[in-house]
C-alpha cells in the first residue's frame, strides 16, 4: 500500500512537471530556422553585439522568438513577434546606473537578500520596469519595481 501511494505521488508530480513545461516550451533555433521577418529584426537588433543564440517559446499559446545577445559586455535578450515586431528587450545594467529611485525600490523589495543582476524591462519600445535576481538565505528570486522604483500592480 505505502509503495503504491509512493508511485502514485510520483506520477502526480511528473505529469504536473510535464503540464508546466508544456505552458511555456523553449526552443533552440539556428538563425536559418528564423522567419525571414524575425531574422530581419534579429540582424537590426545585433548590429554591434555578439550573438549567443536564437530561440522560439509559446507562451500563453502565443509564439516568439528570442535572440540573446552579448553587448559591451552585459547580457541584452530580445523577444520579437514572428512578423518581426520587437515585443520586449531584457538589457542588463549595474546598479550605479539606475536612478536612485530605482535603488532604493528594489533595495526596499529585497530586503535582507542581495541584489544580483539587473535588468531594465522595455516593451513596445516603452521603459516598464526594472527586474533583479536577488538571494536570500540560499534561495534565489526576482523582484520588480516600475520605472520610477515603486511596487509594480502587475508582474511585467
Amino acid at each position: 500500500m505505502k509503495h503504491t501511494t509512493l508511485k502514485l505521488t510520483g506520477s502526480i508530480a511528473l505529469a504536473l512537471l510535464l503540464a508546466l513545461g508544456a505552458s511555456a516550451q523553449e526552443k533552440k533555433l539556428k538563425k536559418s530556422d528564423l522567419p525571414a521577418a524575425v531574422q530581419k529584426t534579429a540582424d537590426e537588433q545585433s548590429k554591434g553585439a555578439t550573438v549567443k543564440g536564437y530561440g522560439s517559446e509559446t507562451e500563453d499559446g502565443k509564439l516568439m522568438y528570442e535572440v540573446e545577445l552579448t553587448v559591451n559586455g552585459h547580457s541584452k535578450d530580445v523577444s520579437i513577434a514572428p512578423d518581426g515586431a520587437v515585443l520586449e528587450v531584457e538589457e542588463e545594467v549595474t546598479v550605479d546606473s539606475l536612478p536612485a529611485e530605482v535603488r532604493e525600490g528594489l533595495k526596499q523589495k529585497a530586503g535582507a537578500g542581495k541584489i544580483g543582476k539587473v535588468e531594465s524591462l522595455t516593451k513596445q519600445g516603452k521603459l516598464v520596469a526594472y527586474e533583479a535576481q536577488v538571494r536570500t538565505n540560499g534561495k534565489k528570486s526576482e523582484i520588480q519595481v516600475g520605472p520610477d522604483g515603486k511596487a509594480l500592480a502587475h508582474p511585467e
